[in-house]
């Protein structure tokens, strides 16, 4: 569907595109002016209930902050189009509303258009779009196409962020019931992980380029290991990971196991993956310590195609596919009433 349809429905061709939709690929970057740059990032909005209206909105305004976070060059503006279902009351509506501001002044976003309403027919979780932009200076950014051969392949926090916290706060009793309450209770935690505009800023300053951080991406749909593979793709270059380096915590071990899902191919918002020079690679991991984020090095970029990962002594194998499993796991616990 992309390749057939959404990439040959694009509209007018324009010479102010930079780099526009392609698969893998977080933002868009157009020229807007002799030396500026917009990156452009779109993503959808939600409403999940059983976290609740101020929750759900700060969580749909990360998401889109992310991924333009992701180039370097911090969020500025947003537009959001609200769809709200009917059944979602006038208080939960002025709340989210609100708690989106909020969240929004905050990573220093201004809202500068957008669209709110109630249609018959819609219904939660998604609710609606939002769209952010910032604006840097050409040159002065990174997309998942700049890695090169001989970086290092970093991933901060960990796998599964974003499944972990969201089945734990979707289920609790199934979840408490199989991993137990403590873990249970870590896991929803991790919802506050579920961000990755500070580490990537952070990566930012550190330096971009062929010196410093090559690329940036936000593991989100296909988990970690979907995210590594959109990069090499997108690079034309090898990704190699150690799979014992991918960092999995006991709570997305746990709850991943619980649901049946692989946390190494789940959504993990909250998980920024980099590429960096060697040389510049302690300076890195430094600073993002710094904020008080883990980060972990765990392979390199090398000459060829695709994402290869090796395990003990074992050599290394291709990654092929990745199959994201939430939705799934999701949907089969709804029907199965694991609430």
């Amino acid at each position: 569907m992309l390749e057939g349809v959404v990439y040959r429905s694009l509209g007018a061709s324009r010479p102010e595109v930079l780099v526009g939709p392609k698969s893998g690929f977080d933002n868009a970057f157009v020229s807007v002016g002799k030396d500026a740059v917009m990156v452009v990032s779109t993503d959808p909005v939600s409403v999940i209930p059983r976290i609740g209206m101020k929750k759900s909105a700060w969580l749909s305004v990360h998401l889109v902050a992310s991924d333009v976070a992701t180039s370097g060059i911090p969020p500025a503006f947003a537009a959001f189009s609200f769809n709200f279902p009917a059944e979602m009351g006038e208080a939960d509506r002025r709340e989210y509303l609100r708690s989106i501001g909020l969240a929004s002044e905050e990573l220093g976003v201004a809202i500068v258009a957008g669209h709110t309403g109630s249609y018959p027919g819609g219904g939660f979780t998604v609710v609606g779009g939002g769209t952010m932009m910032g604006i840097g200076r050409r040159g002065q950014y990174v997309d998942p196409s700049m890695a090169r051969a001989g970086d290092s392949i970093l991933m901060t926090k960990g796998a599964a962020i974003e499944a972990t916290a969201t089945l734990a706060w979707s289920f609790p009793k199934f979840t408490e019931r199989e991993v137990g309450k403590n873990l249970a209770r870590r896991a929803r935690l991790l919802l506050d992980s579920c961000t990755t505009v500070k580490e990537a800023l952070v990566a930012g300053k550190v330096g971009l380029g062929p010196a410093g951080v090559t690329s940036m991406h936000d593991a989100t749909e296909g988990g970690v290991l979907g995210g590594l593979g959109d990069m090499a793709a997108a690079s034309g270059a090898a990704f190699h990971v150690e799979q014992d380096k991918i960092f999995v915590s006991e709570e997305a071990r746990a709850v991943c196991g619980a649901f049946g899902i692989d946390p190494l191919s789940s959504l993990s918002e909250g998980t920024l993956l980099l590429t960096c020079h060697p040389g510049r690679v302690d300076h890195l991991k430094t600073a993002i310590e710094k904020e008080g984020l883990p980060v972990f090095e765990v392979g390199s970029v090398r000459r060829g195609a695709g994402l290869w990962m090796t395990r003990g002594r074992r050599p290394p194998a291709k990654v092929r596919s990745v199959s994201e499993g939430y939705w799934d796991a999701y949907a089969e616990a709804v029907a199965r009433g694991r609430l």
